[in-house]
């Protein structure tokens, strides 16, 4: 009974595995099961195979939108910070206006995922909230931030 249950287990890592760009897993004598992501589905993510996915980069990002309410900025927070693992700061929105800058530094796999996130806008905001990317610009890592913060008026 035992070992019908891995085979299953193991079954099902493998399916699931696979959509997630793992070839196979290894084991060691004193270590758990680690996966090996295949690097063509690495390179693609990246955008090329002379592209460094792990390479730290910088971006400024000018959002349009709801950036003055709370739950757009905590939004932004939790998902550069808490899910991306990304650095950097959040501008308050000047003279009333519904722009806002985002900086943002971290692995360019991150910080391309995060831009991504960005541009699906109110889709994953929230609620009745909206947020639009007018403009990225590349920036140099500057390495001043140890988290994200959303800096208030």
């Amino acid at each position: 009974m035992r070992s019908i249950f891995c085979v299953a287990v193991l079954f099902a890592l493998c399916i699931v595995g696979y959509p997630l760009g793992v070839d196979s897993f290894s084991t060691g004598s004193s270590t758990p099961a680690t996966f090996r992501p295949r690097t063509s589905v690495v390179s693609f993510m990246a955008g090329g195979s002379d592209v460094d996915p792990n390479e730290i980069i910088a971006r400024r990002i000018t959002v349009r939108g709801d950036v003055n309410g709370g739950y757009v900025r905590s939004s932004i927070v939790n998902e550069a910070s808490r899910f991306r693992r990304l650095i950097g700061t959040m501008s308050p929105p000047e003279n009333e206006s519904d722009t806002a800058e985002v900086y943002v530094e971290g692995k360019r796999k991150m910080v391309d995922g995060f831009i991504r996130w960005c541009e699906k806008g109110s889709k994953h905001v929230g609620l009745s909230q909206t947020l639009t990317v007018e403009n990225v610009e590349e920036e140099e890592p500057t390495g001043l931030y140890d988290g994200f913060y959303a800096k208030t008026n």
